[in-house]
């Protein structure tokens, strides 16, 4: 072999050495940059502060992308780094967030921060479950607290009761909070305005004030949209129009909650009381719930004795609505009232199975009371 067939061989060996060291030194490098993207992007999706939980409010508008929510989230200090958090939501398929106000804590992380916002809700552990129906009483309310956490039920109604805590209640609050709750007239301030709902709560141990506050939220995501998409509630006294206050409309609800048996009679019965209401002169709304509420207790049957109770309550004896809510009202009552039936019923009753049964006169109404109660009862 020649002199110069050796330097090429040995050329080429060479060659294909050094390439051999440089894949490998690529392929070494692009592993160690696998792996430090790897740890990083596992280190960003976990909580920035896991023992953090302060929570901060993002508001999320219709139409933003992963890149605009997730330059909030980091300028928020909520997340590590807004890429990481895009490409987290790419490489899952997450998209479809829903617009709202959300609560998030540098204790969440990315699993739980994507969730939130395709379910338009905070998505944190639940400690526990606080389930308040419609229709309950503000004691009954702190018995259902008092059942489900350490916070006792006089405790709770001496809080929500106290003037310092529903003035603070009002400045967190002042579109739902007004100064009617004060009147000298009403029993509990509060009652009728905390929402009925089962709220997730992810603290073992919340405070009354995260409760309440919790509550009063609810009653505003739920009842202000049916208010501003009917535009208040105007009704008649005596033939002469008058616009309902906000605090009258919870009050008006309350009592169609109370009375309801079923969902498709609330819009009627609403009818019936502002039928009543419009009369000149006046007819008194005469609505056993009330009674009841001005009693301070239930009873399966309101007697004539109970009927005469001293109580600006008693729609018996006062006309009008009550100064205040008696209960808590769900939306289907909320609506009826904000869009009620248009009848000329005056009168209404409900047999032992719940069913109501409408009329125009007392004399339709008496046929009806002696067919389906008292006739029951003998």
């Amino acid at each position: 072999m020649s002199r110069r067939n050796k330097e090429i061989k040995d050329s080429k060996k060479f060659a294909r050495l050094l390439s051999s060291i440089i894949i490998g030194l690529i392929v070494v490098i692009g592993l160690f940059v696998a792996v430090g993207g790897f740890l990083y992007f596992n280190a960003a999706k976990q909580p920035l502060d896991k023992h953090d939980k302060s929570t901060t409010q993002i508001e999320v508008v219709p139409g933003e992308s992963a890149s605009m929510i997730g330059d909030k989230l980091e300028q928020k200090k909520i997340i590590k780094s807004s890429t990481m958090f895009k490409y987290y939501l790419k490489f899952n398929n997450i998209s479809n967030f829903q617009a709202g106000n959300y609560e998030f804590s540098p204790s969440m992380n990315f699993d739980q921060i994507a969730k939130s916002l395709q379910k338009g809700e905070v998505y944190m552990p639940v400690a526990f479950k606080l389930n308040v129906p419609e229709g309950v009483t503000m004691d009954q309310i702190a018995s259902i607290v008092s059942s489900k956490t350490d916070i006792q039920k006089e405790s709770f109604l001496n809080t929500v009761n106290d003037p310092a805590f529903i003035k603070k209640m009002q400045k967190k609050h002042p579109k739902l909070i007004t100064d009617d709750v004060f009147n000298p007239d009403i029993k509990v301030p509060l009652e009728g305005y905390l929402f009925p709902a089962t709220y997730d709560f992810s603290e073992k141990h919340p405070s009354i004030d995260e409760i309440v506050d919790k509550m009063l939220s609810a009653t505003e995501t739920n009842a202000f949209p049916l208010w501003d998409k009917y535009g208040g509630i105007v009704i008649k006294e005596q033939g002469e129009e008058k616009r309902l206050s906000f605090h009258q409309f919870l009050t008006f609800s309350s009592l169609v909650e109370r009375e309801a048996s079923g969902l498709t009679d609330r819009s009627k019965i609403a009818s019936v009381f502002i039928n009543r209401m419009a009369e000149n002169p006046e007819m008194p709304l005469q609505t056993d719930p009330t009674v009841l509420y001005a009693l301070g207790r239930h009873k399966k049957v309101t007697y004539e004795a109970d009927l005469k109770v001293e109580s600006p309550y008693n729609t018996y004896i006062h006309k009008g609505l009550p100064p205040g809510p008696i209960a808590t009202s769900g939306k289907e009552s909320m609506e009826s009232v904000l869009n009620p039936a248009k009848t000329d019923y005056l009168f209404f009753l409900a047999d032992s199975n719940g069913k109501n049964y409408f009329s125009k006169t007392l004399d339709e109404h008496e046929k009806l009371k002696d067919k389906y109660i008292d006739s029951k009862q003998q």
